[in-house]
């Protein structure tokens, strides 16, 4: 009786990740549900770790109060496989025993989140880059642990791929969000470059930036260019993996690639409204990936 009551909570935590991640996780959730259900559980209790870490970095409380609860929450995953009755914990230490997942990359998640609390600024591309392999690349060195590889692939080799895929994902978000940041005081773009183009990103009486037009739409361009050299080589992760995975990565990949292409087209975008994709372009790319990777 008592095993049936913890096999039931344990599905019970696994559906919370899963609520988690259909509501919350609005590119990611097309590539996951092409995984095999044990793997999709597995992928959702990690995506629901790193959105709560997310969530209290984005959140509108103060910023003491943000740091304690990241401590709070770093020092619960260092307990882990003691989860106590927290059902994103629960799965997330099933799914680490079962799978392996690198969970010391979720320290790196909350080092990141921990920088954005503190308003860090970043002078050059290099250090914009280790910022993006704290809270993307451990995402994807974190989901490469769902995946199967195929044999005698080195997971060393994958996981090097799956940190740098990430960081193409980051630098993604990072042009899609420039206004949006901005408003909430962060500036992601490195000082370098921001001076290099001649723009300062600040806001105007509207809202919108103050930089000449011409200006700020070559530095979207400059800054994709490299976002683009980040997804070349962060893509030859896909004939690594065995099929599903494959299908899931690409699914997440060529959204957030299509983004970016859009930027690139029309740098000013940014400006003007949230750069996204409708609902039926995301699931045509997830379909597209799935046929692609039975092929």
């Amino acid at each position: 009786m008592r095993e049936r009551g913890e096999r039931g909570a344990l599905e019970q935590a696994y559906r919370v990740c899963e609520r988690v991640t259909r509501s919350q996780a609005r590119n990611f959730s097309y590539g996951i549900r092409l995984l095999r259900p044990d793997r999709r559980a597995a992928l959702c209790a990690v995506y629901a770790v790193a959105r709560r870490i997310d969530d209290i970095g984005d959140g509108d409380l103060p910023a003491a109060t943000k740091l304690a609860r990241l401590d709070q929450i770093r020092a619960a995953l260092h307990r882990l496989p003691e989860a106590g009755a927290d059902p994103v914990l629960v799965a997330l230490a099933d799914a680490a025993a079962r799978l392996p997942i690198p969970l010391a990359a979720l320290d790196e998640l909350v080092d990141g989140c921990l920088a954005d609390v503190r308003g860090t600024r970043y002078d050059s591309f290099d250090e914009l880059v280790g910022y993006c392999r704290c809270v993307a690349g451990s995402i994807g060195r974190l989901s490469l642990g769902v995946f199967d590889l195929r044999p005698s692939v080195p997971r060393a080799e994958a996981s090097e791929l799956a940190d740098t895929l990430g960081i193409a994902l980051q630098l993604t978000n990072i042009l899609r969000d420039i206004v949006e940041d901005r408003a909430a005081g962060r500036i992601y773009l490195p000082r370098q470059d921001l001076d290099r183009f001649g723009c300062t990103l600040r806001l105007g009486p509207d809202g919108g930036l103050t930089d000449p037009p011409e200006r700020l739409a070559a530095l979207v361009r400059w800054q994709a260019q490299r976002a683009e050299r980040y997804y070349q080589t962060g893509l030859r992760l896909l004939p690594l993996l065995d099929r599903r995975s494959a299908a899931c990565v690409a699914a997440m990949a060529d959204i957030y690639h299509r983004l970016l292409a859009r930027m690139v087209a029309d740098p000013l975008a940014v400006t003007r409204r949230r750069v996204s994709l409708p609902g039926w372009e995301k699931a045509y790319v997830a379909a597209r990936a799935m046929t692609r990777s039975s092929s």
